[in-house]
């Protein structure tokens, strides 16, 4: 006899615990399945404060909490000829920290906790295929233990990650952006000086030419070292060495901050590679299933939105599918209200992204100007719809072109309005929430939390359901 869940969720890391968590409070039956086992190594340590709030609505801070990880205050750039400090302080609500944490015990306590409230976990479990009933979603092999076996859903999270089950192994829908194709090259040091910059705890984060450096300061002494940069860069750079240590040695040299906090520190002995990590799927969702977190979109890490984008996609799938579940909310309306929601938010942080970019005025190099979006990339965003609440003043836009809002934005994000040359100075993350009033709704719904998480049609009485 087949295995039969009402959900199954593929990955488990914050994409896929977080939606599993969610929807096991709710009382829906959720299996995980899990490619490896737990803990295991995963890069994105540096936590932006928004991740406060997935962990209350999970009931898992205080288990993050007493993890001992790093808090993070805030973040430090030291971008072209300027200096930022970046506190948290400054942020409206309560919630002024996060964390740098090693994923690999963050992950694990996020799924551990899925467990505790229900959701089956099974670990080294490999998801073979998805398979279609038409073009419904209804079934997947998996192995595990040496074994074939199928499991029967009624709906399915793919949260694979970069390994794409639907994405990229099935449809073959995902995107790389043109700007963005960048590589990224890492270290850990052992031994290294305080960062002595920016808020404690800071993420510090230094333009250089040709790129950018990250310094992540992890529990036990640890400083992650990273350099970004274009893989025409990479490509050139590995014919004037002999190994990838030598070449990422020589560029860290080019950091005077890590140079400075470095000196007399000791390296690991693996330098580790990440390229082409910047991609969007064509569709996040349809007929019995979603993507979620890097399964779905994943951006240049400069901002740290990675693990933003992969809890945020929780709420609002664990929502769209619990409604649809139940009954209250028809499916195609909730799978709209996912997909709007989700879009926008990676639209703006990709167009933020993209501005931080563009505010290194003080820098020729080819680097930084590859990176800003083309005119066609910012005219398939729809930056009317993405952008209701990034600046103050965005209503002004109701009238302009795509490429007249880009403008709009670009110059209030970059200072050339006036004011600070810093584009965080004018956008506060923490106001990258889903629609939760009916004056918010999105494609109709808006996000709940009372009785239950769900959502809600703005146009009709409470209790009242949509689904026909």
């Amino acid at each position: 006899m087949p295995e039969k869940t009402q959900v199954l969720v593929i990955g488990g890391g914050p994409a896929g615990s977080t939606t599993a968590t969610l929807l096991a409070k709710e009382g829906v039956e959720v299996t995980v399945l899990e490619r490896e086992r737990f803990p295991r190594y995963h890069i994105g340590e540096s936590l932006p404060v928004s991740v406060l709030r997935i962990l209350d609505l999970l009931g898992a801070r205080e288990k993050v909490d007493a993890a001992g990880f790093v808090r993070k205050h805030g973040s430090y750039f030291e971008w072209g000829d300027e200096k930022w400090d970046l506190p948290f302080s400054h942020l409206d609500g309560i919630d002024k920290y996060s964390w740098q944490v090693e994923r690999s015990e963050f992950d694990k306590i996020l799924l551990d906790h899925s467990r505790s409230v229900g959701a089956r976990v099974v670990e080294e479990a490999t998801v073979r295929d998805v398979l279609f009933d038409g073009d419904r979603a209804v079934a997947a092999r998996y192995r595990v233990d040496g074994e074939e076996r199928h499991v029967d859903f009624d709906f399915v999270v793919d949260a694979s990650g970069r390994a794409g089950v639907l994405s990229r192994q099935r449809f073959g829908n995902r995107r790389f952006h043109e700007v963005f194709r960048n590589i990224g090259v890492w270290s850990y040091w052992k031994g290294a000086k305080d960062i002595g910059r920016g808020p404690k705890g800071a993420v510090a984060v230094c333009s250089a030419p040709g790129g950018w450096f990250w310094l992540i300061p992890l529990s036990g002494g640890v400083l992650n070292v990273g350099y970004v940069s274009a893989k025409t860069w990479f490509d050139e750079q590995r014919g004037r060495h002999p190994d990838l240590k030598s070449l990422y040695l020589a560029a860290v040299e080019q950091c005077p901050l890590a140079v400075e906090v470095l000196a007399g520190a000791e390296m690991g002995e693996e330098v580790k590679v990440e390229t082409d990590y910047s991609y969007v799927a064509d569709s996040f969702c349809g007929p019995g299933y979603l993507l979620a977190g890097d399964a779905a979109c994943f951006l240049d890490p400069l901002l740290s939105t990675g693990v933003h984008l992969a809890n945020f996609s929780g709420p609002i799938g664990a929502a769209s599918i619990g409604s649809v579940l139940r009954g209250e909310v028809a499916e195609p309306d909730a799978l709209r209200f996912y997909e709007q929601v989700y879009r926008h938010s990676y639209q703006r942080l990709l167009v933020l992204v993209s501005l931080f970019y563009e505010a290194h005025r003080a820098s020729d190099d080819h680097f930084y100007h590859a990176q800003t979006l083309t005119r066609a990339e910012r005219n398939g965003l729809r930056l009317h719809d993405a952008f209701l609440n990034i600046v103050a003043g965005v209503e002004d836009l109701a009238d302009a072109s795509s490429d007249q809002a880009y403008e709009f934005i670009a110059n209030r994000f970059t200072g050339r309005d006036g004011g600070s040359a810093n584009p965080l100075t004018h956008h506060n993350t923490s106001k990258d929430n889903p629609p939760t009033a009916p004056g918010e709704a999105v494609a109709g719904h808006y996000l709940v939390h009372e009785p239950r998480l769900g959502l809600r049609a703005a146009n009709l009485p409470v209790g009242t359901s949509t689904a026909r």
